[in-house]
């Protein structure tokens, strides 16, 4: 097994991407390829088919590998739930929560479960990409690597470095990670790949003759122009063009705080007739034909929030004047009228009232929910899945949907009048639920994509592997992996 490792210039370079479109680009040279992450932070979730959680972004990898995901391609997620706390998911298990300290503490013991899992991919891929997190030079944290260079040295592999020109400084950003990289890992480079180009890119010929005398010994294989149709997932949540996306009527996206799995709304992305909007302001709920609440990783804290700032009063107000308002995972609990964590097993504890749009009440518990699980509309099935602590007990009332787990048909969710709530992430995926939730929230000139989310994802892959070969030299890739 070979192994190739995706490193940057800082957060935000595009790794992520970088990871997917070679991955896509690998699959189709007829090699073997899966995704890894050692560790990775982020609320954007997904439930492999054995009840485990990893992060999107490798689920969004192994899909372009045509792989099923599997949480040994993320073997330690962290899932922020404020400032210096996390949940811990270990190998696809949460194991509790933990302060940033005590973390930085277990390190050894972290490494042990990282490295047993990189080896055992050891027969069962030709390729494992490795993608790296953040910087893999920030001088405070490198004795402490568990993502960047540490991995590709346990499996003597070799690496790219992506940076970002869209943020500026591109030449410092190359030159800096290359000046304090030790030795031993300059000697991995296979080459830098210049991401996000916008504008024209005769403009920018040669960055090679212009790096090389800061940077000896690093080529530059490529520059890769920004295509806003390629960017299937983002890590940490969505990039700053998704904040107001589309034309039409405005359907409404809450930007909690603590807001989780913000990629339920990709699936609108494409459809005709309607904007999307994530928003904090209570004013801009005004003239919103449809308000989403999405999930959150500390839903007390969340709840707290929205009635401190009036945007729970706006909801209300919203739904009150028969707006279509709609509660996903987190966001369900809290159209509810109370949720209870006694001890703080999902964030902070407490006992605090919800909106009381939904006859509901959540209780976090210590064991968590992690399911994939099929929706079905008007005969259409897909997949979708839940990631979450509480339970959710309806008081009166019916459910909003029927929903099939392992087989068996089952109630889910809430529904009073124009006010919904479910659990499931990826609900949207279905063209005819879409089209359901158009009609309910009245969005004039609505048409939906006729084609599922799930397959128009396998499309964008193989745009990507076909955009970076464009822009890409592969050669030193293919020479190191004897394609």
């Amino acid at each position: 097994m070979k192994a190739l490792g995706v490193l940057g210039t800082g957060s935000s370079a595009g790794k992520s991407w970088m990871a997917t479109a070679l991955c896509a680009w690998l699959r189709r040279q007829g090699v073997r390829v899966a995704p890894f992450k050692s560790q990775n932070m982020s609320n954007n979730a997904w439930a492999t088919l054995d009840g485990g959680e990893m992060a999107r972004a490798q689920a969004v990898q192994a899909e372009a590998c045509g792989l099923a995901p599997s949480a040994d391609m993320n073997p330690i997620l962290l899932k922020p739930t404020g400032s210096t706390g996390a949940q811990l998911v270990l190998r696809g298990r949460a194991v509790g929560h933990f302060e940033a300290r005590e973390h930085f503490g277990d390190m050894e013991r972290l490494w042990s479960v990282v490295a047993s899992t990189l080896d055992g991919w050891r027969d069962h891929c030709d390729v494992l990409v490795l993608e790296g997190a953040g910087s893999p030079v920030e001088l405070n944290l490198m004795d402490r690597d568990l993502v960047n260079l540490r991995p590709i040295r346990h499996l003597d592999g070799r690496w790219v470095l992506v940076s970002d020109i869209d943020r500026g400084g591109v030449y410092a950003q190359l030159a800096g990670t290359w000046a304090l990289l030790p030795e031993g890992d300059r000697a991995r480079a296979l080459g830098a790949i210049v991401n996000r180009f916008r504008g024209d890119i005769s403009l920018f010929p040669d960055p090679q003759s212009w790096l090389a005398p800061h940077a000896p010994g690093l080529r530059v294989l490529g520059t890769v122009p920004w295509r806003m149709d390629l960017q299937p997932e983002e890590e940490d949540g969505l990039v700053r063009e998704d904040e107001d996306r589309g034309t039409g009527d405005t359907m409404v996206w809450i930007r909690l705080p603590h807001a989780a799995n913000l990629t339920d709304c990709q699936p609108w992305w494409d459809d005709a007739g309607v904007r999307l909007r994530w928003v904090a302001d209570p004013a801009l709920l005004a003239t919103a034909r449809a308000i989403v609440v999405p999930g959150t990783k500390n839903s007390i804290a969340d709840a707290r929030w929205l009635h401190e700032t009036g945007l729970g009063e706006a909801i209300v107000a919203a739904a009150r004047r028969g707006t279509l308002v709609i509660g996903i995972c987190g966001g369900y609990q809290l159209l509810g009228r109370r949720l209870v964590d006694r001890d703080g097993v999902a964030g902070d504890a407490g006992d605090v009232p919800g909106l009381d749009l939904l006859p509901v009440e959540t209780e976090f518990l210590p064991d968590k929910i992690v399911r994939q699980v099929t929706g079905e509309c008007d005969g259409e099935r897909w997949t979708a899945y839940e990631v979450h602590m509480g339970r959710t007990r309806r008081l009166e009332g019916g459910p909003l949907q029927t929903v099939y787990d392992a087989g068996k048909a089952r109630e889910e969710g809430a529904r009073r009048a124009n006010v919904w709530g479910t659990y499931l992430h990826g609900w949207f995926e279905s063209p005819r639920l879409r089209a359901r939730v158009a009609e309910a929230a009245g969005l004039r000139g609505y048409r939906p994509h006729p084609v599922p989310w799930a397959e128009r994802r396998q499309a964008v892959y193989r745009a990507m592997a076909d955009h970076i070969a464009a822009h890409v030299d592969l050669e030193p890739v293919r020479r190191y992996l004897g394609l």
